[in-house]
Protein backbone atom coordinates (compact mmCIF):
# COMPACT_ATOMS: atom_id res chain seq x y z
CA UNK A 1 0.00 0.00 0.00
CA UNK A 2 2.69 2.39 0.68
CA UNK A 3 5.28 0.63 -1.35
CA UNK A 4 5.90 4.05 -3.88
CA UNK A 5 6.53 6.08 -0.30
CA UNK A 6 10.22 6.98 -0.35
CA UNK A 7 12.10 8.47 2.58
CA UNK A 8 11.64 11.80 1.22
CA UNK A 9 8.21 11.12 1.79
CA UNK A 10 8.65 10.00 5.38
CA UNK A 11 10.45 12.32 6.37
CA UNK A 12 8.23 15.09 5.06
CA UNK A 13 5.26 13.31 6.95
CA UNK A 14 7.20 13.13 10.07
CA UNK A 15 8.11 16.52 10.26
CA UNK A 16 4.39 17.64 9.23
CA UNK A 17 3.28 15.32 12.23
CA UNK A 18 6.06 16.95 14.63
CA UNK A 19 4.75 20.47 13.63
CA UNK A 20 0.90 19.55 13.77
CA UNK A 21 0.50 17.08 17.08
CA UNK A 22 3.44 18.14 18.74
CA UNK A 23 6.91 16.38 19.89
CA UNK A 24 4.80 14.63 23.11
CA UNK A 25 1.58 13.30 20.80
CA UNK A 26 3.66 12.00 17.86
CA UNK A 27 5.33 8.76 19.19
CA UNK A 28 1.27 8.27 20.49
CA UNK A 29 0.31 8.65 17.49
CA UNK A 30 2.78 6.79 14.85
CA UNK A 31 2.18 3.42 17.39
CA UNK A 32 -1.31 4.24 16.67
CA UNK A 33 -1.38 4.17 12.71
CA UNK A 34 1.10 1.16 12.73
CA UNK A 35 -1.14 -0.91 15.15
CA UNK A 36 -4.01 0.16 12.64
CA UNK A 37 -2.21 -0.78 9.76
CA UNK A 38 -0.78 -4.26 10.83
CA UNK A 39 -4.68 -4.84 12.11
CA UNK A 40 -5.64 -4.07 8.79
CA UNK A 41 -3.35 -6.32 6.95
CA UNK A 42 -4.48 -8.77 9.23
CA UNK A 43 -8.07 -8.17 8.61
CA UNK A 44 -7.34 -8.37 4.58
CA UNK A 45 -5.36 -12.04 5.15
CA UNK A 46 -8.07 -13.61 6.62
CA UNK A 47 -10.61 -12.62 4.29
CA UNK A 48 -8.32 -13.35 1.70
CA UNK A 49 -7.56 -17.09 3.18
CA UNK A 50 -11.74 -17.01 3.95
CA UNK A 51 -12.60 -16.46 0.07
CA UNK A 52 -10.03 -19.02 -1.07
CA UNK A 53 -11.36 -21.52 1.47
CA UNK A 54 -15.14 -21.10 0.48
CA UNK A 55 -14.46 -20.84 -2.99
CA UNK A 56 -12.37 -23.80 -3.52
CA UNK A 57 -10.57 -24.16 -7.17
CA UNK A 58 -12.84 -21.10 -8.35
CA UNK A 59 -10.69 -18.80 -6.09
CA UNK A 60 -7.83 -19.45 -8.94
CA UNK A 61 -10.13 -19.19 -11.73
CA UNK A 62 -11.32 -16.38 -10.50
CA UNK A 63 -7.69 -14.59 -9.62
CA UNK A 64 -6.52 -14.97 -13.00
CA UNK A 65 -8.16 -12.45 -15.08
CA UNK A 66 -7.39 -10.14 -12.42
CA UNK A 67 -4.08 -10.74 -12.71
CA UNK A 68 -3.93 -10.77 -16.41
CA UNK A 69 -5.68 -7.25 -15.70
CA UNK A 70 -2.93 -6.15 -13.46
CA UNK A 71 -0.53 -6.55 -16.38
CA UNK A 72 -2.41 -4.64 -18.55
CA UNK A 73 -2.52 -1.77 -16.76
CA UNK A 74 1.23 -1.79 -16.57
CA UNK A 75 1.45 -2.03 -20.42
CA UNK A 76 2.52 1.22 -21.73
CA UNK A 77 1.76 2.17 -25.70
CA UNK A 78 4.95 1.35 -26.91
CA UNK A 79 5.59 -2.23 -24.74
CA UNK A 80 1.93 -2.67 -26.55
CA UNK A 81 3.03 -1.67 -29.46
CA UNK A 82 6.52 -4.02 -29.18
CA UNK A 83 4.45 -7.21 -27.79
CA UNK A 84 1.66 -7.16 -29.93
CA UNK A 85 2.67 -5.86 -33.18
CA UNK A 86 6.68 -6.72 -33.59
CA UNK A 87 6.59 -9.74 -31.83
CA UNK A 88 8.84 -8.61 -28.72
CA UNK A 89 11.54 -7.16 -30.98
CA UNK A 90 11.92 -3.15 -30.37
CA UNK A 91 15.11 -2.90 -32.47
CA UNK A 92 12.82 -0.53 -34.89
CA UNK A 93 11.50 1.65 -32.58
CA UNK A 94 15.18 2.24 -31.00
CA UNK A 95 16.85 2.30 -34.12
CA UNK A 96 19.80 -0.76 -33.14
CA UNK A 97 19.24 -2.89 -35.98
CA UNK A 98 22.42 -4.62 -35.62
CA UNK A 99 21.52 -7.84 -33.58
CA UNK A 100 24.48 -9.96 -32.60
CA UNK A 101 22.93 -12.86 -33.89
CA UNK A 102 23.87 -11.37 -37.58
CA UNK A 103 27.53 -10.73 -38.06
CA UNK A 104 28.78 -7.65 -39.79
CA UNK A 105 30.76 -9.30 -42.97
CA UNK A 106 34.27 -7.97 -43.24
CA UNK A 107 34.22 -8.91 -47.68
CA UNK A 108 31.52 -7.01 -48.77
CA UNK A 109 30.60 -3.32 -49.52
CA UNK A 110 31.39 -1.13 -46.11
CA UNK A 111 28.49 0.64 -45.06
CA UNK A 112 28.57 4.82 -45.65
CA UNK A 113 28.21 6.82 -43.43
CA UNK A 114 24.68 9.13 -43.12
CA UNK A 115 24.51 12.47 -44.92
CA UNK A 116 24.62 15.21 -42.91
CA UNK A 117 21.08 16.64 -42.01
CA UNK A 118 20.49 20.00 -44.35
CA UNK A 119 20.34 23.10 -42.98
CA UNK A 120 17.72 24.47 -41.10
CA UNK A 121 14.81 26.54 -43.70
CA UNK A 122 15.13 30.44 -42.83
CA UNK A 123 12.18 31.28 -40.23
CA UNK A 124 9.01 32.44 -42.15
CA UNK A 125 7.39 35.40 -41.64
CA UNK A 126 3.58 35.07 -41.25
CA UNK A 127 1.52 37.26 -44.37
CA UNK A 128 4.95 37.10 -46.06
CA UNK A 129 5.17 34.70 -49.70
CA UNK A 130 8.71 33.20 -50.05
CA UNK A 131 10.73 34.20 -52.52
CA UNK A 132 13.00 32.21 -54.95
CA UNK A 133 14.93 33.91 -57.57
CA UNK A 134 16.57 30.42 -58.66
CA UNK A 135 12.90 29.52 -59.10
CA UNK A 136 11.81 32.39 -61.70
Amino acid sequence: MFGNVGWGEMLVLVVAGLVILGPERLPGAIRWTTSTMKQVREYLSGATSQLREDLGPEFEDLRQPLSELQKLRGMTPRAALTKHLLDGDDSFLTGNFDTPDKPVSSGGPQPQPPTPAPPPAEPRTPGVTPFDSDAT
